[in-house]
This record gives C-alpha cells, sequence and structure tokens, in this order.
C-alpha cells in the first residue's frame, strides 16, 4: 500500500513535496518523492504525511479531575488544592482514562508516557491498544520505609506491564522523595527494569528555595500533611547539582518541566544525555511561568513536548503545545519544534525504533493534516494550531481506509 500526498514529513529529514509512504504488514517499508508509479495508491492530494504524535508526559490518572482544579498563583497553591479535590475524589476514574486516552489519539497521538502514583492507567493503555512508557512514580518522604515503597510499587508495576504497555519508574519530585528512596528507585531501576526513569525537576521557584535552604511553601505543605522529615538536611545547592550528587544525571533520565532551570544546568543535562520534556500549557495553569523554550533548544538539551494531565490542562491536544511553544519561540526553526512531539518523544520514552519518523521498518502510525492552498512552509503550518477535526489517522490495517 503506498499513500501519496503533496507533502511528506520524515522528521528525521527535510519535508518531501509530492512524497510518499509504502506500507507493509504495518510497518513503513519506503518513504521517498516523487510519481507515485502504483496502482494501489492512495492519494491525499493537498495534504501533509506525518507519523502519529508522542506525549510525552500526562497524567492519565488525573483524568476524572478534569476542569476541578483551578489555575493558581503558585505552584504549592496549586497541588494543595489538587490534593483536596483527589481525596474527595476518590480512585481514580477509569472511565474517564478510557475518554482521555480517546480523546489523545483523535488528535493526533499515537504513544504517551504517562506517570502515575498508582497503575490505573496500565490496563486501559492496553484494552484501548494504545502504545506507552507507563512510570509507577514514588513519593517517599520521610524517608523510613522509603525501600519498601519502592518495592511495593514495583511490584505494583510489574503487574501491568504488557503488550504495548511498557513500564519505568520515577521519583516525583526533590521535595518529595529522600535520599534513600532516589537510591532504592535507583536500584530498581538497574536491576529490575531498565530504560528511562523519570522526575519532576525545577517546575516552581519554590523548588529552588526547599533545597538551597529547606524552608518555603513545600515545606510548609509537607508539614501540614504529615510527611515532613525533620532529619533530612537541605542540599543547598540547585536541582541539577542535587540528581548528580545522588547519582541520577545520566542517561536514561527523563525531566520533566524544569521551567526554573540556569543555562548552565540545561547545559549539564545536554552533556549528560537526559532529555528535558516541557509542558508549557500546564506551566501557566500551575502559575510556575512559561518555559524557556528558546534557551532549552539554544543549549541543546534534547526536548520532548506532553500535555501534563487534564487536572491542569484543557485537553491532550499536542499540536495545542505546539502552537504555544512557537509564540514562546518565536525564531526556532519549525522543524526542531516538530521534532519535539515526535522524534524526540519516542527517544525519550525508548520507542524510538517504532515510533517518531517516518523510516523503514517503523511502525507504519501515519496521520495526514489537510494543508490549504497557498501553503509553502508546510511545518510552520502545523505549528499554528491544528484541531482534532483537521486530523485524520490512516488505517494501515484495511486498505484505503482511515480512521
Amino acid at each position: 500500500m503506498r499513500y501519496s500526498a503533496d507533502w511528506v514529513l520524515p522528521i528525521a529529514a527535510p519535508p518531501l513535496h509530492r512524497g510518499w509512504v509504502d506500507v507493509r504488514g504495518g510497518r513503513i517499508a519506503g518513504v521517498g518523492s516523487g510519481d507515485a508509479g502504483r496502482a494501489s495508491a492512495v492519494e491525499l492530494g493537498r495534504t501533509a504525511i506525518l507519523p502519529a504524535l508522542v506525549n510525552a508526559h500526562t497524567h492519565l490518572e488525573l483524568s476524572g479531575l478534569r476542569g476541578a482544579v483551578p489555575p493558581a498563583a503558585s505552584m504549592p497553591l496549586w497541588v494543595d488544592s489538587l490534593l483536596q479535590r483527589r481525596a474527595e475524589a476518590g480512585p481514580p476514574d477509569r472511565a474517564a482514562i478510557r475518554r482521555a486516552v480517546l480523546e489523545a489519539r483523535a488528535s493526533g497521538t499515537g504513544l504517551l508516557g504517562d506517570i502515575g502514583n498508582t497503575t490505573a492507567a496500565g490496563p486501559v493503555l492496553a484494552q484501548a491498544g494504545m502504545p506507552a512508557r507507563l512510570f509507577r512514580e514514588v513519593l517517599a518522604f520521610p524517608e523510613r520505609g522509603a525501600a519498601a515503597a519502592v518495592d511495593a510499587a514495583a511490584a505494583d508495576l510489574l503487574s501491568v506491564a504488557a503488550g504495548g504497555v511498557r513500564v519505568g519508574m520515577a521519583a516525583h519530585a526533590p521535595y518529595s522523595v529522600g535520599p534513600a528512596a532516589f537510591a532504592a528507585l535507583d536500584g530498581a531501576v538497574r536491576e529490575r527494569f531498565g530504560g528511562p526513569r523519570s522526575i519532576h525537576l525545577a517546575e516552581s521557584p519554590e523548588e529552588l528555595e526547599f533545597l538551597s535552604n529547606g524552608t518555603g511553601p513545600w515545606r510548609d505543605l509537607l508539614e501540614r500533611i504529615g510527611r515532613w522529615d525533620p532529619a533530612w538536611t537541605a542540599p543547598r545547592c540547585g536541582p541539577v547539582e542535587y540528581l548528580d550528587r545522588l547519582g541520577w544525571l545520566r542517561a536514561g533520565l527523563v525531566v520533566v518541566h524544569g521551567v526554573q532551570l540556569t543555562d548552565p544546568e540545561l547545559r549539564r543535562l545536554a552533556e549528560r544525555g537526559v532529555f528535558l520534556v516541557t509542558c508549557p500549557r500546564s506551566n501557566a495553569w500551575t502559575g510556575v511561568g512559561d518555559p524557556p523554550i528558546e534557551r532549552f533548544l539554544r543549549a541543546g538539551v534534547q526536548l520532548a513536548v506532553g500535555t501534563d494531565s487534564l487536572a491542569s490542562a484543557p485537553d491532550l491536544n499536542l499540536f495545542s503545545e505546539l502552537a504555544l511553544m512557537r509564540r514562546l519561540a518565536p525564531s526556532a526553526p519549525a522543524g526542531r519544534l516538530l521534532a519535539c512531539a515526535t522524534r524526540r518523544g519516542a527517544e525519550a520514552l525508548g520507542f524510538d525504533d517504532e515510533f517518531g519518523s517516518l523510516a523503514p521498518g517503523r511502525r507504519a502510525d501515519l496521520i495526514a493534516v489537510p494543508i490549504p492552498a497557498g501553503v509553502d512552509d508546510v511545518e510552520e503550518y502545523l505549528l499554528g494550531g491544528i484541531t482534532p477535526d483537521r486530523v485524520t489517522r490512516l488505517d494501515v490495517r484495511h486498505p484505503g481506509g482511515s480512521t
């Protein structure tokens, strides 16, 4: 089967005008340009074909809280509200998780990176046939019981590893995980899981204050909910240095947000082969400020993009994240921003042999977007905000079909 269109975006190479993608057995068999030259070609005309998007950071278990946690002036205030709403709502709503997965798929996403305090999303992802990396997150402050908490989380995670759902471990953040838990998590990853691990890092100014001197709103919140450890001492350094001291700053780490990172810290991440996932709309919602997208790119850090949860974003449409990234980084090359939502996300999640670019051997998870007449820069057009009704998923299971 050959799909041909006015534009094909391999992502790892420049766009192809009058391009085509050959598909065989659910895999990409070839990509090229010129005369379709095949009777079985499906001609899509004024359209761009590109790989399905990769949403590298979600919290699907919070999908039932959509619209329930209002925007806040600071991250600690927002989290305080989230904790209250979550306690009131009870266990994760699996029906809401399923709706969220279908919504993500309808807007062009083919791969998810999900983080949860539970594994409720795992069976839903498997049933929906949505490939994903599911990170089981650990919060372990105070220190006592850290190893047991990590062991329980690892056992929970292994119970849902199946099919297209791969698993991994995550530390929540430097202000909610103590050194003993970091060590136990690192051991679990090395000995039982392999693959990437994740952490929220440098998201709020209050995090920097906490690491610098052990004071501020994060400590206040820990004390209020009975999770403060009086034996813990502040490392008196920045978040990147702190992770380095703990042995976490190496390839295979996916840090999320990074809004407060300095240029030297970003370069350090790049040098160590660490991925950074940005979630611009969520950052605005939770009051931490706009992520410095252009500084991220200038530093050479491997940058992916996610939506975060439906408790802190209006939807799971990655094209909307790309539109905000373009406004925040008006001089960034369009192709680099598109790679954040495709190739870099797949690499961060350990799926780059399957997703993120159009190349022989990759999964033929293709999407098509109509391109208006007169558009010459198709990459720039795709950064303008594409709504789900303009996204078609090409159904490679049935010749000539689409979904």
